[in-house]
C-alpha cells in the first residue's frame, strides 16, 4: 500500500510577484519521482493573491470572517491552478471535504486542493494539518524559506536557523504572534497545536527540491524538524 504524505505548498511559491516556472516544474518532477511508493495530498496557500484580497476588503472595513473567506477562495484558485498544471496525473475539481480528498485519492496520484472550509484564526496549514490527522501521516510545509528560524530571515539576516524543535516549543513560538488573515509566518497557530495535541510529526522545508525529494527517500536534508 503507498504512503499518503500531505504537503502544505505556500501560495509564496505558487504565485509570487514573478512566477518561478522552473520551480514549479521541479516540484513536479520530484512527485513524479516518488509516486512509485508514495500518493500526495497537496493544500494549496493563497499567497499574495489572498493577501491582495485580504487588503481590499480590510481597507473596505470588512470584518475578519469575510476577509478570511476571500482569502480561501484564493486558495482555491491557487489549487485549480495546479490541477491544471499537474494535468492527468491530479483530480479533476477542487475537493471541498476530506472525505473528497480520499476519494479523489483513490483514482488520483495527486490531489491538489485549498482550504476545506472555513475555520476561525487559520490559514491552509491548519487544513494540511487536519488532513495528516486524517490519514495518520506527517506534516510537510514547503514555504519561501528554507525552514525555521528565530525570526524571518528575509529581513533580519542574523536570524538563526533552528534544525530541530519540540511541538510545545513550537506551539509556544507560534502562540506568541497575533493571528491575521493572510499571514507570513511558516506555520500558521492553529496547525501548531493541531500537531502538537496529535503528536504529528512536521517538516518544513524552503524552495530548493532537492531537500524534498531527499527525506522522501530517507536522505539528509535541510530543513526543520518538529517532532517530541
Amino acid at each position: 500500500m503507498k504512503k499518503v504524505r500531505v504537503i502544505s505548498l505556500g501560495g509564496s511559491l505558487i504565485i509570487p510577484e514573478k512566477v518561478d516556472y522552473t520551480l514549479l516544474e521541479s516540484f513536479k518532477k520530484v512527485l513524479r519521482k516518488n509516486y512509485g511508493k508514495n500518493k500526495f495530498v497537496v493544500v494549496c496557500g493563497g499567497g499574495s493573491i489572498a493577501r491582495k484580497y485580504i487588503f481590499l476588503l480590510k481597507k473596505e472595513g470588512k470584518p475578519i470572517k469575510e476577509q478570511s473567506l476571500a482569502g480561501i477562495r484564493a486558495t482555491r484558485m491557487n489549487s485549480n491552478v495546479m490541477i491544471q498544471f499537474f494535468g492527468d496525473e491530479a483530480n479533476k475539481s477542487v475537493p471541498m471535504s476530506m472525505k473528497e480528498v480520499r476519494s479523489n485519492l483513490k483514482k488520483n496520484k495527486v490531489v491538489f486542493c485549498g482550504a476545506l472550509r472555513y475555520a476561525e484564526k487559520e490559514t491552509t496549514d491548519g487544513t494540511a494539518a487536519k488532513l495528516a490527522k486524517y490519514f495518520k501521516t506527517e506534516l510537510i510545509n514547503l514555504s519561501n524559506v528554507s525552514g525555521l528560524y528565530t525570526s524571518n530571515p528575509l529581513k533580519n539576516k542574523k536570524a538563526k536557523f533552528i534544525r530541530t524543535i519540540s511541538w510545545k516549543s513550537f506551539d509556544e513560538m507560534a502562540s506568541k504572534i497575533p493571528y491575521k488573515p493572510g499571514q507570513h509566518f511558516i506555520l500558521d497557530q492553529n496547525a501548531a497545536k493541531i500537531i502538537r495535541k496529535n503528536k504529528t510529526p512536521a517538516y518544513l522545508f524552503g524552495p530548493d527540491m532537492k531537500n524534498l525529494n531527499n527525506y522522501l527517500n530517507g536522505k539528509k536534508f535541510i530543513g526543520t524538524e518538529i517532532k517530541e
